[in-house]
């Protein structure tokens, strides 16, 4: 069996926020935590489906255990300010910013220790409206598309107490499977210029999230009629 490669990552922040009022859309008032706060204790514990202090307002296309903990490459902000964003490290609703790592090293269905936790990459990140609300930028969801520089949700294999500082390290990863990058520039490809292989590739990882499987297969599904 071949070994597994290494991967290490650094944490660089641990962010938990609670659903607040973030906005107003549509002349309603958009609840969210995407606006979240450093975590100064050197550890908190990690649940099936959140970090201790960590809610989402909406469950359904928030959260759960497919999206327990978002990561964010703190790498990607200084392309961010370079661009005239105003981000700093935290700002983009991130429970982890995680240094070292990019959307090109990490893979689905890579198992990490994080502490005494294991966790589970299970897909990209999508932009929503509310991230438009959170950082006052209606370009920021179209850039981060363009750009790929979207981070990553875990799902926990198992819980425990995670430290706000320090290594996460690959322990298990299925050779030949596809980044979290290729998942998230075929989900975003326009019709007619998407990699249906590598689409194929994406739809099998059995470690993939039901909420980028079931939109991705209807998205290569029409393309194919």
């Amino acid at each position: 069996m071949a070994a597994t490669p290494s991967v290490t990552g650094v944490v660089a922040g641990v962010f938990v926020g609670r659903p607040r009022p973030l906005g107003r859309r549509r002349g309603r008032v958009v609840r969210s935590a995407i606006a979240k706060s450093r975590v100064d204790a050197p550890e908190l514990e990690l649940g099936t489906t959140n970090l201790a202090g960590d809610r989402q307002a909406d469950l359904r296309v928030h959260g759960g255990p497919d999206k327990a903990v978002y990561v964010y490459p703190v790498d990607h902000y200084p392309a961010w300010r370079d661009e005239g964003f105003a981000l700093d490290v935290g700002d983009l609703g991130e429970n982890v910013a995680l240094a070292g790592l990019t959307e090109r090293d990490v893979l689905l269905g890579d198992v990490l220790r994080w502490g005494e936790a294991l966790v589970q990459v299970s897909q990209p990140r999508s932009p929503c409206y509310k991230l438009a609300l959170h950082t006052g930028r209606r370009d920021v969801g179209p850039r981060m598309i363009a750009t790929a520089r979207c981070g990553w949700y875990l799902r926990v294999l198992a819980p425990g107490t995670v430290p706000t500082s320090g290594a996460v390290e690959l322990v298990e990863r299925q050779p030949g499977a596809p980044s979290v990058r290729d998942a998230f520039t075929v989900m975003f490809a326009a019709d007619g210029e998407r990699d249906l292989a590598l689409a194929e590739r994406v739809l099998a990882s059995p470690a993939l999230g039901e909420g980028w499987r079931t939109p991705l297969a209807a998205r290569i599904s029409g393309e194919r009629r």
